[in-house]
């Protein structure tokens, strides 16, 4: 059985990732985390989130994560970021006049903007909705997910596609994004796989049975 560690630090709805998890993954054990000693023998991590960056990072920062998560790379163990869990893995954000986040990944989180158009329509923001995504490279998270598969988004900042080598999946929504972004044993996305239907469930599937190796 394996110990499958969500953390918690205080930033969106956990219960939603923690039951899509046990449906996958039956017969291990699901914990959710407010303390790095709870997410002790962790065997896999999720790092989600929702909100406001800032309150992210502090969140994130409060109760010891950083360690535990730099610890947790260094160990190989296989890591899972979902939304706002993806962009504090990120260089810098473009929030609130400029965040710095974690520089895990060296790309920044930009700004959608007011003006953001695409076929000569005006597009809304915050991107809401579902939107296809397209894996850029072979990787094992992808297993049984064709591309093009419909991904649920929900947010207002971005990490760019263009000139950046980690990028694992891509979208539009009026520029080119990155849908998710892998760095050795680290797969993250800025959908939302718990919400995402099947081709969600079969990420978190193919992510319960990841050994971390692209």
């Amino acid at each position: 059985m394996q110990k499958i560690v969500v953390l918690d630090y205080g930033m969106g709805n956990l219960h939603s990732v923690a039951s899509a998890l046990q449906k996958v993954a039956p017969d291990d054990q699901v914990v959710l985390a407010t303390t790095p000693e709870e997410a002790e023998g962790a065997d896999r991590l999720i790092v989600p989130g929702v909100g406001a960056i800032r309150d992210c990072m502090e969140g994130f920062i409060r109760p010891g994560f950083v360690p535990l998560l730099n610890r947790s790379i260094e160990s190989g163990m296989p890591i899972l970021g979902i939304c706002v869990g993806m962009q504090i893995m990120m260089s810098q954000s473009e929030e609130n006049g400029g965040v710095d986040c974690l520089s895990i990944f060296p790309q920044p989180v930009k700004f959608f903007g007011t003006d953001l158009h695409e076929n000569g329509e005006r597009l809304k923001v915050p991107h809401m909705g579902w939107n296809r995504v397209k894996p850029t490279i072979d990787h094992p998270m992808w297993n049984g997910i064709e591309s093009g598969s419909r991904f649920y988004f929900v947010h207002s900042y971005y990490v760019p596609a263009e000139n950046n080598d980690t990028v694992a999946g891509q979208t539009d929504y009026g520029v080119p994004f990155a849908a998710a972004v892998t760095k050795n044993n680290i797969f993250a996305t800025q959908f939302h796989p718990e919400k995402s239907a099947d081709a969600g469930m079969q990420l978190l599937k193919n992510f319960v049975g990841w050994n971390g190796v692209a």
